[in-house]
């Protein structure tokens, strides 16, 4: 059984969505995208992982109260706070995996599990190829062209693979409900890069990543599985960046087949 509600902190509301008793994981979604992304693989739990999942503070139906600078690790530091939730299994894919694990080493403690898909990597330098596809998206944002702005970031290479399986369809249906405030002003706290830090990663983590993924993402993959302590790695050769719209039934059996040796009897 599901249930929607809205957690509020200071400085937001966030529409968040909690499938079974006493939230155990806590899922977090990618950049676009908001807490629909993870449907294909909630139903392939079917609540044999009590979770919480919420849209990222500017996404989906989470909105901010005011234009101050905010952290989204620190946003969900307030939402486990607020809905009673000690220590949970994180997961997150892309940018939201970059904030899971940017959470885990700001709060080890909090963290049980952690579950990276396709991570991006807080304060990453990225390549001059990422670049000259991103910027074209963020000037026409910021002209006013959201809709072209838009259809560029779905066209984006980094979602060859997605396009093309049966995940597209939400994939580009995320995108479309994508308001673009995040293009035209990203009031997001600038952080020290993270991958200063990785050696200092000692939570049991599960790394999931696609071969087709694009190589910024690869390198970040390798430079985490190379320089945390508790990483295992499952690398699937044919599949791209989503791997949780791409494939939503292998990706719910990797995180059960994970989870459950660690869960509580």
């Amino acid at each position: 059984m599901e249930k929607d509600f809205t957690v509020r902190i200071a400085g937001a509301d966030f529409y968040a969505r909690q499938q079974g008793d006493k939230p155990r994981a806590v899922f977090l979604h990618g950049f676009g995208g908001d807490l629909h992304t993870w449907d294909g693989v909630w139903s392939e739990l079917a609540c044999a992982v009590p979770a919480l999942r919420y849209d990222l503070r500017g996404f989906g139906r989470s909105t901010s109260h005011d234009d101050a600078p905010f952290d989204h690790a620190d946003d969900l530091l307030a939402i486990l706070d607020a809905t009673g939730i000690g220590q949970c299994d994180l997961v997150g894919v892309s940018m939201g995996a970059g904030i899971a694990l940017n959470f885990t080493l700001d709060h080890p403690g909090r963290v049980r599990n952690l579950v990276l898909i396709s991570p991006g990597l807080v304060g990453w330098e990225w390549s001059a190829d990422w670049q000259s596809l991103w910027r074209p998206i963020v000037a026409a944002a910021r002209a006013g062209a959201i809709d072209e702005a838009r259809r560029l970031w779905w066209q984006h290479p980094l979602f060859a693979s997605t396009r093309s399986s049966a995940g597209g369809q939400a994939l580009f249906d995320s995108i479309m409900r994508y308001c673009g405030a995040h293009w035209i002003r990203d009031n997001h706290r600038l952080k020290l890069p993270d991958v200063e830090r990785l050696c200092l990663l000692g939570t049991r983590t599960l790394l999931l990543t696609g071969g087709r993924d694009l190589e910024d993402f690869r390198l970040i993959a390798d430079l985490v599985a190379a320089s945390a302590r508790a990483v295992r790695r499952v690398d699937l050769p044919g599949a791209g960046h989503l791997l949780h719209l791409e494939d939503p039934a292998g990706c719910a059996r990797q995180l059960l087949a994970f989870l459950r040796p660690a869960r509580a009897p």
